[in-house]
């Protein structure tokens, strides 16, 4: 089945963050008149999501109780079958599964069973700006290991640097992100046997986010870090969900895999300590209509989708703004385009020029929140006559005055 990416969807009144936020609080300014905007900002999609989940969802709501309850089992062979089928995961079982409300409180409380409030805890940046607030309000002190670009522009991780990091901040615990967000990149199987071994040498203990795991560019795969040798196994917490995938944000839900029996019951615990973090029935039949047949094909053409978006704004960039710089995301659908050298030659700052794209309705987000220094971030999962649209205003309007 085919299904429809290209249709334009009238988000406004809907509760979409993305568009209605604009203007307020910490979201882009609002456009000035005569234009509409294009939200391209908070990352979440502006596609109708697979009709499977949908219908789920409504075949449960007919029932009209919603009373407590416990996790399908169709829940978890949902997820067993869909880390299988998509990732290769082998010999995931219920046990290893839990239920999260979401990525970020899912990091905090295995935090919570890795170490002690006011530990130093290691990340690679740029990095994804709900880290930031949530490790600095629950009191943890984040060391940054910058992650540096080679000659191709592709991000690398500085090894040396991250071991150097370890050993100086007598680090215990790290969170590393796959696919990696705000760059994109998909990290290949050695660099993550690399890291994972400098992790093993010092005895740091891991918190992997993979929530991105299923938006894949171009081809690339993603290798989950649990698979890659049997200490990674056990010394790691694998956050999944299926809200990036799918765009499910509004809905809450996510999911751990923990191998490690002891590390399992702490977790398990320290999530359980506020009574808060519990299934919504309905996000649980989201999941399970999500993970389906029909959802691994409308990922798949979604991704597609996806692919050439980003070459069309990656080719877009290269030909017609001189002075912005971007590298190729492999994975995510999130740009973090380079600005300092147009900023030096046009003498404006990064807020002028956030707020010139704002102007004309291309409502991206500064990527200082996200660790970037003169980088903007811009969010691709649109229908391609609204990114075209958009990158029409950035040059007749914003870059090429």
């Amino acid at each position: 089945m085919q299904y429809d990416f290209t249709t334009i969807m009238d988000r406004r009144g809907k509760d979409a963050l993305a568009v209605d936020a604009l203007g307020h609080g910490w979201a882009p300014d609002a456009p000035k008149e005569g234009f509409d905007a294009i939200p391209m900002w908070v990352a979440d999609m502006n596609f109708a999501t697979v009709p499977t989940i949908s219908e789920a969802i409504i075949a449960r709501v007919n029932h009209p109780a919603f009373g407590y309850f416990e996790p399908r089992e169709e829940y978890y062979q949902a997820i067993i079958d869909w880390q299988y089928d998509r990732k290769g995961v082998q010999g995931l079982e219920k046990k290893h599964i839990g239920y999260e409300n979401g990525v970020l409180g899912g990091v905090v409380s295995a935090l919570a069973t890795l170490c002690s409030r006011g530990d130093n805890v290691l990340v690679l940046s740029p990095l994804y700006a709900g880290f930031h607030g949530s490790l600095s309000n629950n009191g943890y002190h984040i060391v940054e290991s910058r992650l540096v670009q080679d000659e191709q522009g592709t991000w690398r991780i500085d090894f040396e640097d991250v071991e150097q990091k370890i050993l100086q901040n007598r680090i215990h615990a790290a969170i590393f992100c796959s696919p990696h967000n705000p760059t994109g990149r998909v990290w290949e199987r050695w660099e993550i046997e690399r890291i994972m071994g400098l992790f093993q040498k010092h005895d740091v203990y891991v918190i992997s986010d993979e929530i991105w795991s299923d938006i894949l560019l171009d081809g690339h795969k993603h290798i989950p870090t649990q698979s890659v040798s049997e200490d990674a196994k056990m010394r790691t917490i694998a956050m999944y969900a299926p809200s990036k995938t799918f765009n499910l944000a509004g809905l809450i839900g996510a999911y751990h895999i923990i191998y490690n029996d002891r590390l399992r019951d702490r977790m398990e615990k320290e999530s359980s300590l506020s009574h808060y973090n519990s299934m919504n029935v309905l996000s649980m039949y989201a999941l399970i209509g999500a993970y389906t047949a029909e959802g691994r094909e409308w990922v798949d053409q979604l991704c597609g989708v996806l692919s050439e978006n980003v070459d069309y704004a990656c080719n877009y960039i290269e030909q017609h703004f001189a002075g912005v710089k971007v590298s190729k995301p492999q994975g995510t659908y999130m740009l973090f385009i380079d600005c300092a050298e147009w900023l030096a030659a046009h003498g404006k700052t990064l807020d002028e020029l956030v707020k010139m794209g704002c102007d004309v309705g291309v409502a991206w987000q500064d990527g200082r929140a996200h660790g970037g220094i003169d980088q903007i971030r811009i969010n691709l999962a649109l229908p391609k006559s609204l990114v075209a649209e958009a990158f029409d205003r950035l040059d007749r309007y914003v870059f090429n005055l």
